[in-house]
């Protein structure tokens, strides 16, 4: 078991249920995956070949090329031409990147007050800026990984309410949210 399921299954469990009083374990939210994704509008393939192979880096898990679902005809979009990248990761591989964002990647941002974190309701986004590389996965080839877009990373839980979820990233020790007041 990963020292974050761990912590989770120990004491985060404990505190939602001193908290907000669950009947059911069931109830109890919990992170079901995370979704890390490079949108590059207008890249050219190899664009698109470098960040795929830099989300597989980062994760060590195969990626995928994201389509446009719908045409724009003032951005010149067709539909199913190629938008991005993304990687799904969920378990195992959920927790070993969650440990890697909060041990090694978070302290090297030296201005974490200011990013900026989407709340929606069961999940919570963050935009890292585009050409900065804080993995040091990336920083041993610096050419060929020093233009990439900015990266989305989205954490998709079970959470019914804000509450709940601003709870549960407060006890995953997120540093985002200093500033909110507790609940």
């Amino acid at each position: 078991m990963h020292f974050i399921k761990y912590y989770y299954e120990t004491i985060i469990k404990y505190d939602l249920i001193n908290k907000f009083n669950y009947t059911n374990l069931t109830e109890l939210p919990q992170l079901k995956k995370i979704i890390l994704n490079f949108s590059c509008q207008n890249f050219t393939i190899q664009k698109f070949a470098i960040t795929l192979l830099s989300l597989e880096l980062i994760t060590t898990k195969k990626g995928s090329i994201t389509l446009n679902k719908t045409a724009n005809v003032f951005l010149k979009i067709q539909k199913g031409s190629p938008s991005g990248c993304q990687v799904v990761l969920t378990k195992n591989k959920m927790y070993e990147f969650l440990s890697k964002l909060l041990v090694e990647i978070f302290p090297k941002i030296k201005n974490i007050s200011g990013l900026k974190l989407k709340i929606t309701n069961n999940t919570f986004s963050y935009l890292f800026p585009s050409n900065t590389i804080i993995l040091t996965e990336l920083q041993e080839y610096y050419p060929l990984f020093n233009n990439l877009p900015a990266l989305n990373f989205t954490v998709i839980t079970t959470a019914k309410s804000n509450k709940e979820l601003i709870f549960l990233i407060k006890s995953f020790q997120f540093p985002f949210l200093k500033n909110v007041s507790s609940y």
